[in-house]
C-alpha cells in the first residue's frame, strides 16, 4: 500500500480534519501551554513556536504517520481546534498508534472529538486499509475512557506507575480497536 501522494481532508458531521500545517503552530503552541492540555497528554516539556513550526514541517510528508487539524465543518477560516494524529502506521502489520487532543476546555463536551475520531477511524480502517488502531490513556482521565469504549475500543493492559504528575504516579490504560469491531460499532450506532 502506498502513501498517498497528498493528505486528504476527511469531511463529517460538524467537524473537517485536514491536514496540519506550519500555520498551525501558534495554535498548537497555546494547546501544549495549557495546563490541562499538558496534564492530559502527560507532556513536561516546554516547547518553542520554532520547534512547533518544525515539527509541523516534517510531518507533512511522514510516510508512517497522519496529522489531522480538528476544524469545525462551517469554519471558512479553518482554524485549529485540535489535532488527530495516526501515528507509527506499520503497513505490513497493518496497525497504528492514535492520539487526539483538543485546543483546550472551551472546546470539550461539543462532540468535536467523537467526531473527529470517528473520521480518522473511518480513515484508517478505509483507505489506509488498517487492521488495528492503538492508545493509551491516563487513569485520571475516565472522560475520554469513556469516549473510547463508546467508540468501540477495547482495554488491552495497564502500564503501572507510566506517569509521574504533581507528586503522584499514574497508570497508562492501553486500549485498541480492530477494524472488525469498528464496523460493529457503526453499525450499533448507526453512522
Amino acid at each position: 500500500m502506498d502513501t498517498p501522494a497528498h493528505r486528504p481532508v476527511l469531511h463529517g458531521h460538524g467537524v473537517t480534519l485536514r491536514p496540519v500545517h506550519p500555520g498551525d503552530a501558534e495554535a498548537l503552541l497555546a494547546a501544549t501551554l495549557d495546563p490541562e492540555n499538558m496534564r492530559l497528554t502527560g507532556t513536561h516539556a516546554m516547547f518553542t513556536i520554532e520547534q512547533v513550526r518544525r515539527h509541523y514541517e516534517s510531518v507533512a510528508n511522514a510516510q508512517d504517520r497522519f496529522d489531522f487539524a480538528i476544524t469545525r465543518s462551517d469554519d471558512p477560516q479553518s482554524r485549529w481546534l485540535g489535532e488527530a494524529v495516526l501515528r507509527n502506521v506499520d503497513r505490513e502489520n497493518r496497525s497504528a498508534g492514535f492520539r487526539i487532543s483538543l485546543a483546550g476546555q472551551a472546546h470539550y463536551g461539543q462532540g468535536l472529538g467523537s467526531a473527529a475520531i470517528g473520521l480518522l477511524l473511518d480513515f484508517a480502517f478505509g483507505p489506509l486499509a488498517l487492521h488495528r488502531v492503538e492508545l493509551e490513556v491516563y487513569d485520571f482521565d475516565p472522560r475520554a475512557r469513556h469516549v473510547y469504549e463508546k467508540l468501540g475500543f477495547v482495554v488491552e493492559g495497564l502500564r503501572r506507575d507510566a506517569l509521574w504528575w504533581e507528586g503522584a504516579w499514574h497508570d497508562a490504560v492501553s486500549m485498541a480497536l480492530l477494524e472488525s469491531e469498528w464496523s460493529t460499532a457503526r453499525d450499533r450506532r448507526g453512522s
